[in-house]
């Protein structure tokens, strides 16, 4: 397998920050994200890098922003990355995984649609008949898709703390009603836009995480969009209610975590040659699916 970047390196760049997958580079007016080829699995960032992983978030996430910009403008700018670094090693280090962007202002939640009672919202759901405090219909199962997409935003929590679900009417409070108003909107057809698309291409997409942030006084998407870093993506061929469908996502990487009865809370352990494969595949598979001509 190719080379994988854990970490890029720029000498003349300022770095603002490195999170789980993304270094955020300054260029004054602008900034340059990278994303590398960690992976993180229940809050930790993994020793053990997925090549490419970068490159394909990169490429399914700008597919995306093309397919969606008539939707909503987002923050690509049409810069070359020659005009960051002209060294040689660095501009390797940045080709394919690397984009150029506004300097948004993030909105302070997280926008979540969700269209298939899974997750954290099924566990929720058995317990209260709800989702994100939002009421639903007696007797959906496991996976089941909902009667129509649910937006349920929450907090964006400090490093190392986990995000909380928030209603609608605590992100009214957040940020005002008519922004709250238009993130929804604007979320909820991204989300139906894709899922259409997606199922043509044997993918269901059961929930995504939306980021977006406001540029001279305007609402764009910004960071990532629809990849399976920020939505839970399923095989449309193995799909079926009453369980957790497989994912083209981490799964090979958390099952292993789960077998070897990591604690989660001492450092991560070095993932297995196998697993980093099968996880590399996964993603590749999924670019793949919903690129191909």
């Amino acid at each position: 397998m190719s080379e994988a970047l854990l970490e890029s390196h720029l000498k003349n760049v300022p770095l603002l920050f490195r999170g789980k997958v993304r270094d955020i580079y300054d260029l004054g007016d602008a900034l340059l994200l990278v994303a590398s080829d960690r992976i993180s699995a229940f809050d930790h960032i993994l020793p053990t890098p997925i090549p490419r992983k970068g490159v394909i978030l990169t490429q399914l996430s700008n597919f995306w922003l093309k397919k969606t910009e008539a939707l909503i403008p987002n923050h690509s700018l049409p810069r070359v990355l020659g005009t960051v670094t002209k060294d040689p090693d660095e501009l390797r280090q940045l080709e394919g995984r690397s984009v150029i962007v506004k300097k948004a202002k993030p909105l302070p939640v997280e926008l979540i649609v969700r269209g298939y009672l899974v997750g954290s919202g099924w566990e929720e759901y058995k317990k209260q008949g709800t989702v994100c405090g939002i009421p639903l219909p007696a007797g959906i199962q496991q996976a089941q898709k909902l009667p129509e997409p649910i937006f349920t935003p929450s907090t964006k929590a400090p490093k190392g703390q986990h995000d909380e679900n928030i209603s609608y009417e605590e992100m009214v409070k957040l940020i005002g009603p008519d922004l709250a108003a238009q993130a929804k909107d604007i979320c909820l057809k991204i989300y139906s836009t894709a899922a259409e698309y997606a199922l043509s291409r044997g993918i269901i997409i059961a929930d995504t995480k939306i980021e977006l942030g406001t540029y001279e006084g305007k609402l764009i998407l910004i960071d990532e969009l629809l990849t399976p870093d920020s939505s839970r993506f399923w095989p449309a061929d193995q799909y079926k209610t009453g369980s957790n469908p497989p994912s083209y996502d981490k799964q090979f990487v958390r099952d292993y975590l789960t077998s070897i009865n990591w604690d989660k809370k001492s450092n991560p352990p070095t993932l297995p040659e196998d697993i980093v494969r099968r996880t590399a595949e996964k993603y590749q598979e999924a670019l793949d699916r919903l690129t191909r001509p």
